[in-house]
């Protein structure tokens, strides 16, 4: 485990999160895992590992797991602020208490998470933030009106934070992939809009598999602290927009 530092995911009980948790761990670093389903992460039984049931809306329960996993491994060197849910839908139908369940989530609980770690990268001057949007952050789609905005909160802050750790030497990555063979679509509630969304992924060959963006990401931290990917912004190849 020498030279290998900790990092740390939200949402790691599936999906991305839990492809980016195996291949960190495969490389040699300690991982904390953060989500709502702990079972599925102790699942993982991945080595020198911590698994902890967090709600990213809850800040206080993010900064105690950071800080008990930090007691035991180390700084965090790297967090993944991945979490989010898409609950897609005709925006002149949906019931409000989705959009409050996605803000909340998708762009508070993004910024609860980076700020479990954030003052001690800037005191260490080292560390990397990925910060989880989609292609649904650069451009807009049908039934999409909430999450889209929600997405693009996530660009807006990490092209601030960005600017401003910079001249602390941290990294702000953004994560912007598209259709993804993930449990996303379980978030989406109405009925036409799951019919569409799954019309189009068919209509495309389907996504391409979390292990891909895992790796890249991967490839990404690897790189000199001095070097910077400022996005990935990965898709199926016949997913045109």
């Amino acid at each position: 485990m020498a030279g290998k530092q900790l990092v740390a995911v939200t949402g790691a009980s599936s999906g991305i999160g839990e492809a980016v948790a195996k291949v960190f761990s495969r490389s040699g670093h300690p991982v904390l895992m953060m989500a709502r389903r702990l079972e599925r992460m102790e699942a993982l039984n991945l080595p020198d590992s911590m698994a902890r049931q967090v709600d990213v809306r809850d800040r206080a329960a993010i900064a105690a797991a950071v800080k008990e996993a930090e007691a035991e491994y180390g700084p965090v060197d790297m967090l993944f602020a991945n979490a989010g849910i898409a609950r897609l839908a005709d925006i002149g139908r949906q019931p409000p208490e989705e959009w409050d369940e996605m803000i909340d989530i998708n762009t508070k609980g993004v910024l609860n998470s980076v700020h479990a770690v954030m003052a001690g990268m800037m005191e260490r001057r080292h560390g990397t933030l990925f910060m989880m949007s989609s292609i649904a952050g650069r451009k807009v789609y049908p039934d999409h009106t909430v999450y889209c905005g929600t997405k693009f909160f996530v660009h807006a802050v990490s092209e601030s934070l960005r600017d401003y750790l910079s001249d602390y030497d941290v990294r702000v990555v953004v994560l912007s992939p598209g259709v993804i063979e993930t449990e996303v679509l379980s978030g989406v509630l109405d009925p036409q809009t799951l019919a569409n969304y799954k019309a189009n992924k068919l209509k495309i060959g389907g996504g391409i598999g979390p292990e891909h963006v895992a790796d890249l990401m991967l490839h990404t931290y690897q790189m000199p602290q001095n070097a910077l990917v400022q996005e990935i912004v990965i898709t199926p190849t016949r997913q045109k927009y």
